[in-house]
């Protein structure tokens, strides 16, 4: 297997789009940049308890709400739960729905898909998103 290192990443323009790319992801999603990080974050550990949400949260804004949110919208689900004898706590995974859009965004950011147009720009904020994401697919 070929390891990657700093040339190679740096060639593919890995991280070239990311900030329109994650605007388009949070403003169609309706989540914010840092319930979309965290989502990130639990994608690459698989399965995650409530501990590993509150050390993955520390470095992002305070919101009481987030965990909630992320339950209640299906971002997050329930893998295992907990039974009060031998599982102490429940388990959590990403859902179908969170890996898909991840799965989307990594695809846009290597540049195999084109990111979705924004339909009706409401604000002067969304006509400055189109413009850039009109850049990105054919500029």
């Amino acid at each position: 297997m070929k390891r990657l290192n700093v040339d190679i990443l740096k060639t593919s323009n890995l991280l070239k789009h990311y900030r329109i790319i994650r605007r388009w992801a949070t403003k169609n999603n309706n989540l914010t940049d840092a319930d979309l990080e965290l989502l990130i974050y639990f994608d690459c550990l698989d399965l995650f308890t409530r501990q590993d949400y509150k050390a993955g949260t520390l470095a992002y804004s305070w919101d009481s709400q987030r965990w909630n949110r992320l339950l209640k919208d299906g971002w997050v689900v329930v893998w295992r739960k907990r039974n009060r004898t031998t599982q102490k706590y429940h388990i959590y995974k990403t859902s179908f729905k969170c890996r898909q859009l991840i799965v989307r965004i990594y695809k846009m950011m290597l540049n195999i898909e084109e990111v979705p147009l924004i339909k009706k720009p409401k604000s002067y904020s969304d006509k400055v998103l189109l413009q850039a994401i009109k850049n990105i697919n054919y500029g």
